[in-house]
């Protein structure tokens, strides 16, 4: 066991699943805020509430 975990198969394995999980965390796209574009639509419609 100790020879697969030493293995050069092995280590570009986890090497690789590395690099491909901080990949994915770091190129997923950005959600928008669900109640931005409506929050800020809400307050500024009317500028007498200052």
């Amino acid at each position: 066991m100790m020879a697969f975990l030493k293995s050069d198969l092995f280590l570009r394995f986890l090497g690789g699943f590395a690099i491909g999980a901080v990949g994915m965390f770091m190129m997923q796209p950005e959600e928008p805020p669900m109640f931005g574009s409506t929050a800020v639509a809400a307050t500024s419609t009317d500028g007498s509430s200052f």
